[in-house]
């Protein structure tokens, strides 16, 4: 049987399990490509450290260029992460006609273009199934199996650090850094959270589903975000009193000739598929105008399920022999990038408790076009102060900060705790 040398960059978390699959499922891999594959060579920094794989000595090496330039070598998988040097491999590795494979999310959301044309000019194929949500097949989803659908929504839970932060804040009553210092203890979370929980990790995410969803380029930085830090133990007992749970959700909404896209946290209906998700899993919601909704849920991270999702784009490699990037996502904007933030909000303050505080407040909403959906109103906090909680209904993003910016004035009010949006799918 013909053998299929791959060179893989990086031997981390994804790229052992990548491995580990590849030997624990041998026959039925080589039953499915009609090819042998073959681990030939592994960059790493440190050659003699041992590791959780079975590869022989002579397969390490401190030299990426060993194996990007070595021609018995057909694919190259790029599994270190980060822009640089990632991004300068992956051109060498393309201009020397050579497959790519590739988890790298923040790499394919600031170059894929450039990369995705340079694959195109030199024969080859770039994937990056693993870069969005693990072991889930959603890029393939949308450009294989759904591909005759004009998509109107993608909406999910597609950063699993922040979203098993915020299951153990709602289930077990964690406070914020609790909840953060235990998913670093279970390896959820880095030592350093800061993209995850900042919410750049979901927004280079929502940025590649909605480029292939609406074959237009999406920039990340045209993608308003906001991360979970400011999510507090109250907001997560007022939303399941009202019937949500708090989601870190990452959005991309078509109408007409207009897109949407943002990174938020979000009041979720409880009943809803999405709010159901919990831990470490993920979920991506689409929503085309053929199919209707539909919903893909898994383990968005970890060593197997990622590295599935690896080894799923070698074998579309493999068997496509040398087809190549045909399908360019377009440069042209069709659609124009918009940020209306047309939505339902909850708004929590902390008030002095006397009479006409609530009514102050709601007079400003109505000044600014916000009608009120309902308001919350508890005991006193035991200081002379009490919660006061807000849900509108739809209403503009600005007519909200214009409201609050006059509201922040009151000598009533101490603090405005939270603004979070709240969905109805």
């Amino acid at each position: 049987m013909e053998s299929i040398n791959i060179g893989i960059l990086g031997m981390g978390t994804v790229a052992s399990g990548l491995v580990n699959i590849i030997e624990l499922n041998n026959t039925k891999i080589a039953g499915n490509i009609k090819k042998q594959l073959v681990v030939n060579k592994v960059l790493v920094k440190d050659a003699v450290k041992k590791r959780n794989v079975s590869l022989t000595a002579e397969t390490y090496t401190t030299d990426a260029y060993e194996i990007i330039n070595n021609e018995e070598i057909q694919i190259i998988v790029e599994l270190i992460g980060g822009i640089n040097p990632a991004y300068e491999y992956i051109k060498l590795a393309l201009n020397n006609k050579k497959h790519v494979v590739t988890a790298n999310k923040a790499l394919i959301a600031t170059h894929g273009e450039e990369l995705e044309q340079l694959a195109h000019v030199n024969g080859v194929r770039l994937m990056y199934e693993a870069s969005v949500g693990g072991g889930i097949p959603i890029i393939n989803t949308i450009t294989e199996n759904l591909s005759v659908n004009e998509f109107e929504q993608i909406k999910g839970i597609i950063n699993g650090t922040t979203n098993y932060i915020l299951t153990q804040m709602t289930e077990n009553g964690l406070e914020y850094e609790q909840a953060v210092k235990e998913a670093q203890r279970l390896g959820f979370a880095e030592a350093d959270p800061s993209s995850d929980v900042d919410g750049d990790d979901a927004a280079y995410k929502i940025a590649i589903l909605s480029s292939i969803a609406f074959n237009q380029r999406v920039n990340v930085n045209d993608i308003p975000k906001e991360g979970i830090t400011k999510i507090s133990r109250e907001d997560i007992a007022y939303a399941k009193e009202l019937g949500y749970n708090i989601k870190l959700l990452a959005s991309a909404s078509r109408t007409n000739d207009e897109i949407e896209l943002s990174v938020h946290p979000a009041f979720i209906p409880s009943a809803h598929p999405l709010s159901t998700v919990k831990n470490e899993f993920n979920a991506v919601f689409l929503k085309g105008n053929a199919t209707g909704e539909i919903m893909l849920y898994g383990k968005g991270a970890g060593s197997l399920p990622t590295g599935s999702a690896v080894l799923s784009d070698i074998a579309s490699i493999i068997k496509n022999e040398c087809r190549s990037n045909g399908d360019k996502i377009s440069d042209s904007h069709m659609y124009k990038i918009v940020n209306r933030a047309y939505k339902k909000y909850y708004i929590r303050f902390e008030v002095i408790d006397k009479p006409g505080v609530l009514a102050k407040i709601a007079s400003e909403f109505g000044k600014n076009n916000i009608s009120l959906n309902s308001v919350v109103q508890r005991q006193k906090n035991g200081n002379n102060t009490a919660p006061l909680v807000f849900i509108t209904h739809d209403t503009e993003r600005k007519n909200i900060d214009a409201a609050l910016a006059e509201i922040r004035n009151f000598d009533t009010v101490i603090q405005i705790a939270s603004i979070i949006v709240v969905e109805d799918f």
